[in-house]
């Protein structure tokens, strides 16, 4: 039997292109995600996205997000549930919903820290609305509502938001000492925002960071930390 490897009609570059397919399967992820997901993509701005973990286990967590001691306050422990009816997911059902409702774009994935923050890097497929832009009681104006509100797929009726169609968020900080992404969300629920609509990342970058899952700038290069 003529082999692959001896089949002259075969041309370079489809064996080439076979030979690394095989390479790719044959290459199996030390660090997985979960038992079932290896890696997956994620839209970030104009780019496509790798979200795989770090596979040198011997990494560890540097800089900013290797503290362990912040003055408190305003750095202090959030509860659990950031208010009532908004649910607090982990890590993998963060990844459920970017691989569901961010991909189908029923889903808004927030980054809801001030923007030196977000500049040192994302999660990918976040867009970064400061808490600032979406609680009253910080400061957000009509404009800044507006627009949040409107990307979100809700309806101004007259004089009433109406929230019917509005998508799913997730809203994160810098992890469970955070306090950007809990004022937001109670900002939202003021204006009339479902709660059952809100869910609330409480793990944040640091959480994210301690998995070894990637970062991005905001124009969605991967970031070494």
């Amino acid at each position: 039997m003529t082999t692959i490897a001896h089949n002259k009609f075969i041309p370079i570059a489809s064996l080439m292109i076979l030979l690394a397919l095989i390479s790719q399967h044959a290459i199996a992820l030390d660090v997985m995600i979960t038992p079932e997901i290896g890696e997956f993509t994620v839209q970030h701005g104009a780019n496509q996205v790798l979200v795989r973990r770090e596979q040198d286990t011997g990494a560890m967590l540097e800089f900013n997000f290797a503290r362990i001691a912040r003055p408190c306050p305003p750095f202090c422990a959030q509860p659990m549930q950031a208010a009532s009816g908004v649910e607090t997911i982990a890590e993998v059902e963060l990844i459920a919903f970017m691989q569901q409702a961010l991909s189908d774009g029923t889903g808004v994935l927030i980054d809801a820290r001030t923007p030196d923050w977000h500049e040192r890097g994302t999660i990918p497929g976040s867009i970064n609305i400061p808490y600032t832009y979406l609680n009253p009681k910080q400061g957000a104006n009509e404009i800044t509502l507006e627009e949040s509100l409107t990307l979100f797929g809700a309806v101004m009726n007259k004089d009433n938001w109406d929230f019917s169609h509005a998508k799913t968020l997730v809203l994160w900080c810098n992890g469970p000492w955070c306090g950007q992404s809990p004022t937001a969300i109670h900002g939202l629920i003021s204006m009339g925002y479902p709660p059952e609509k809100l869910l609330y990342y409480r793990g944040g970058m640091q959480l994210w960071q301690i998995f070894g899952l990637p970062v991005v700038s905001p124009d969605g290069r991967l970031l070494d930390e």
